[in-house]
C-alpha cells in the first residue's frame, strides 16, 4: 500500500515538477542558433494577442515566433520558431489543443501548444497572411491574406477547402459566428467592407456590408450571433445586425484608427483598441460609452478577453502588454521584455557592460557577461541611432531623431544625464569619441560632421559633405576622421587643421558604415551596394571587394587582430570575412530580420548584433589575447605601477609607452586611461 501511493504521488509531482522547471529556464537561452550564447530582447510584438479557450494559455505573436505565456502569471513557457519572418496572427482552436500562426513569410503553421511541436504547415497563400480564425464547430481554419483571397483549409489534412477572392484589397480581418454557420471578413484599403459568409452546396455565399470608408481593421461576433462589431482605420466602431444585414449604431468617440474589437465572455461588453492609445469599453446592449484608459504610450494593436471573464488583455506599439479586470476597469499588471528594434551597440571600454539604443527613445545597459539588464536611461524625445562609450568608461553619448537632435551625456557610473550638446538641425545617425579621448564625433542627416571638445562640450569644427552622413569613425591615433553617407563615397578629415584629405569613391550606392581596422592601415565600408569594400588608407585606393550579402550592410567591425572583418546586412545574416585573403569564413544566421549593427568586446571575445527584430544576439569567439596599451610596463596588468610610469614620464613627447592614447605627449588624459582600466589583463 505504501509503495502505492508512492507511486501515485511520484506520477502525479514529476509533471508538475517538470512544467516548473520549463517555466523556471532563463529564456534569453531558448532555440538559440548555433554560435550564439544568448539572445537578449523578445523581439517586437508584431500581431495580435489570444487566449487559449480555458485561459491557461496566453500567445503573442513577435518578430522572431510565437511566445506563450501562463494565463495566470504570466510567466514565460514556450517560444514556438518555425517561420522565416515576423509572426503577423494567432489563433487558438476551440478545443485549445492547437494554436495557428499566420506569418508575412506567406504561410500558416499549426503547432501543438503543449509541446511546442509542428503539427502542419500551410502554404498556398501568396502574401503576407493577416488573419485566421477557427471554425468553433468542425476541423475548419479561414484565413485572410495580402493576397486578397480568404481560404479555408482541413485543420487535419492541411488541405484547402476553398478559396474567395470577392474582396478588392488586403482581408485583414476573419471571424467565425458562435455557431459556426455564418463567417465574417474585412478589407484593407482600396475594399473598406465587410463581407459575411455562409455555406451551400456549392460553396460559400457572401453578403457585403458597406458604410466604412477606410480599411476594416477588426470583426468580432457577440457571443450570441446576432450582432457583428467592426473596427475601422476610419476611427469608427460599426455594429450590425447579422440576420438584417442592417447597421446598428456607429461609435465614434475614438481619435485614431480602431485596431481591436472583442466582446466578453459574457455577451454584456464591447472593448476596442485604438491607434489613439486608448482602450475603451462600451455597453454591448445600448453602446453607451462606459469607461476609457490609457496607460499605453503609443497604438493598442491588440486586445483580448480571457474566458474567466474577469481579464481584458491589450498589447500596443509601447511593446507592452498591460493586463486588467474589466469588470472594474483597473489595471492589474504590466509584461514587459518585448522590444523595439535594436539602431545600435556599443561596449564599454572595460567590457563589464554594454549599451544598446533602439526605436523607443531609451538607452538600455545590459551586463556583458550575464546579459541581464542593469538600467534604462532616458530622456532621448524620438528615436535613437547611436551610442558610444568614451575611451575612459565614463561618459555615455547618444544621438537620435526629431522632436530630439541634441547629443546627450550620460554619467556611467551614477547613470544619470550631463548637459547635452545641441547643434544638428537633423537626426544624429552616427556618434564616436577619440581614441585619445579630446574629441566627440557626430554624423548626421543634415550634412554635417561635428567635433566637440569632450572636455567643454563646445563646438570644434563643422565639415560640410554634401549628403546625409550615416557613419563616422575616427582612425585609432586619433588623427583621421572618416564618413560615409548618401553621396556614396568615403571623406576622410584631418582632425588638427579640420581639412579634407580625401574623398573614396568606388561605391555606386550610399555608405551606411565605416570602420577603421585596428592599426590604422586599412578601412572597411559597408554600403547599400550589397559590398564591403577594403581600403588601404595610404593609397586612398580600394583593393578587395567583399561579396556575398543580399541586401545593404548596416554595420562592419574589426576583429582585435584586424585579420577578421564581420559585417551585419539587412539579409538577416552576420559573415565573418579574412581580410588578408577577402575570403567568407562563415556566415551567422539567426535574426528574423536585418542586422542593424554590430559591436564586439575590446577581446574579441563576444560579438553582438542588433536587429530590426528587436532582439540582441551574443556570439561566442575565442578571445584574442594583445598587448593592453595601458599596460605600460608589459607585466600583464594595469596597476599602480603603470600610473607610476606615465607619471614619471610627464610632458615627454615622441614614441613613448607611457603615451597611451597615441597622441605624442605624455599628460592627464594617458593617466586617466590608466586609471580606467585597473585590473585589465
Amino acid at each position: 500500500m505504501r509503495l502505492t501511493r508512492f507511486l501515485i504521488l511520484t506520477l502525479f509531482l514529476v509533471p508538475i515538477l517538470f512544467h516548473v522547471s520549463v517555466s523556471a529556464q532563463d529564456y534569453t537561452q531558448w532555440h538559440l542558433p548555433e554560435g550564439a550564447r544568448a539572445r537578449l530582447g523578445k523581439g517586437v510584438i508584431t500581431g495580435n494577442i489570444a487566449y487559449s479557450p480555458d485561459g491557461n494559455l496566453f500567445a503573442v505573436a513577435s518578430s522572431i515566433g510565437v511566445w506563450l505565456y501562463d494565463g495566470e502569471t504570466h510567466q514565460e513557457i514556450d517560444l514556438l520558431i518555425g517561420h522565416t519572418e515576423p509572426v503577423l496572427v494567432v489563433a487558438f482552436s476551440p478545443d485549445g489543443e492547437t494554436l495557428a500562426s499566420g506569418s508575412s513569410d506567406n504561410t500558416i503553421q499549426l503547432w501543438n501548444p503543449h509541446t511546442g511541436e509542428q503539427k502542419l504547415k500551410l502554404e498556398e497563400h501568396r502574401n503576407d497572411v493577416l488573419s485566421i480564425a477557427f471554425s468553433p464547430q468542425i476541423n475548419l481554419l479561414a484565413s485572410g491574406s495580402l493576397d486578397k483571397t480568404v481560404r479555408w483549409w482541413d485543420t487535419d489534412t492541411g488541405e484547402r477547402i476553398t478559396v474567395a477572392r470577392e474582396h478588392s484589397g488586403a482581408v485583414t480581418s476573419v471571424a467565425f459566428s458562435p455557431d459556426g454557420i455564418t463567417f465574417a471578413s474585412g478589407g484593407g484599403r482600396g475594399d473598406n467592407k465587410i463581407r459575411l459568409w455562409s455555406g451551400t452546396e456549392d460553396g460559400f455565399q457572401s453578403t457585403t456590408l458597406a458604410g466604412h470608408t477606410q480599411a476594416v481593421v477588426s470583426v468580432a461576433f457577440s457571443p450570441d450571433g446576432r450582432t457583428l462589431a467592426s473596427g475601422s482605420a476610419d476611427n469608427t466602431i460599426r455594429l450590425w445586425d447579422t440576420q438584417t444585414f442592417k447597421r446598428e449604431a456607429a461609435i465614434t468617440e475614438h481619435t485614431g484608427s480602431v485596431t481591436s474589437v472583442a466582446f466578453s465572455p459574457d455577451g454584456r461588453t464591447l472593448a476596442s483598441g485604438s491607434a489613439d492609445n486608448t482602450i475603451r469599453l462600451w455597453d454591448a446592449q445600448t453602446f453607451g460609452h462606459r469607461a476609457t484608459r490609457t496607460k499605453h504610450t503609443d497604438s493598442v494593436r491588440s486586445i483580448a478577453f480571457r474566458s474567466d471573464g474577469q481579464t481584458l488583455a491589450s498589447s500596443g506599439n509601447d511593446q507592452v502588454i498591460q493586463f486588467w479586470d474589466y469588470t472594474i476597469f483597473q489595471h492589474k499588471s504590466t509584461l514587459t521584455g518585448h522590444t523595439f528594434p535594436v539602431n545600435d551597440i556599443a561596449f564599454a571600454p572595460n567590457g563589464r557592460i554594454f549599451a544598446s539604443v533602439d526605436d523607443g527613445k531609451a538607452i538600455r545597459l545590459w551586463d556583458a557577461h550575464t546579459g541581464q539588464l542593469q538600467d534604462t536611461l532616458t530622456g532621448h524625445g524620438g528615436r535613437v541611432f547611436s551610442v558610444a562609450f568614451s575611451p575612459d568608461g565614463e561618459t555615455l553619448a547618444s544621438g537620435g531623431a526629431k522632436p530630439d537632435t541634441a547629443i546627450r551625456l550620460w554619467d556611467v557610473h551614477a547613470r544619470q544625464p550631463k548637459e547635452p550638446i545641441t547643434s544638428h538641425k537633423f537626426g544624429v545617425e552616427s556618434i564616436v569619441f577619440s581614441r585619445d579621448g579630446k574629441a566627440l564625433a557626430s554624423g548626421s542627416w543634415d550634412s554635417t560632421v561635428r567635433l566637440w571638445d569632450v572636455d567643454t562640450s563646445g563646438h570644434k569644427a563643422t565639415f560640410r559633405t554634401g549628403a546625409n552622413v550615416y557613419s563616422v569613425t575616427f582612425s585609432p591615433d586619433s588623427h583621421t576622421l572618416a564618413s560615409g553617407g548618401q553621396d556614396n563615397t568615403i571623406h576622410l578629415w584631418d582632425v588638427e587643421s579640420r581639412e579634407r584629405q580625401a574623398t573614396l569613391r568606388g561605391h555606386s550606392r550610399p555608405v551606411d558604415s565605416v570602420a577603421f581596422s585596428p592599426d590604422g592601415v586599412t578601412l572597411a565600408s559597408g554600403s547599400r551596394d550589397n559590398t564591403v569594400r577594403l581600403w588601404n588608407i595610404q593609397t586612398e585606393q580600394s583593393y578587395t571587394t567583399l561579396i556575398g550579402h543580399k541586401f545593404r550592410i548596416k554595420s562592419v567591425v574589426f576583429f582585435p587582430d584586424g585579420k577578421r572583418l564581420a559585417s551585419g546586412s539587412w539579409d538577416n545574416t552576420i559573415r565573418l570575412w579574412d581580410t588578408e585573403t577577402g575570403e567568407l569564413q562563415a556566415t551567422l544566421t539567426g535574426h528574423v530580420l536585418g542586422v542593424n549593427t554590430l559591436a564586439r568586446a575590446r577581446d574579441g571575445g563576444t560579438l553582438a548584433s542588433g536587429s530590426t527584430d528587436g532582439t540582441i544576439l551574443l556570439w561566442e569567439f575565442t578571445p584574442i589575447v594583445l598587448r593592453v596599451v595601458e599596460d605600460v610596463n608589459g607585466d600583464d596588468v594595469v596597476n599602480i605601477q603603470d600610473l607610476v610610469l606615465v607619471a614619471s614620464n610627464f610632458g615627454q613627447t615622441g614614441a613613448n609607452p607611457a603615451d597611451v592614447n597615441g597622441d605624442g605627449v605624455v599628460n592627464i588624459q594617458d593617466l586617466v586611461l590608466v586609471a580606467s582600466n585597473f585590473g585589465q589583463n
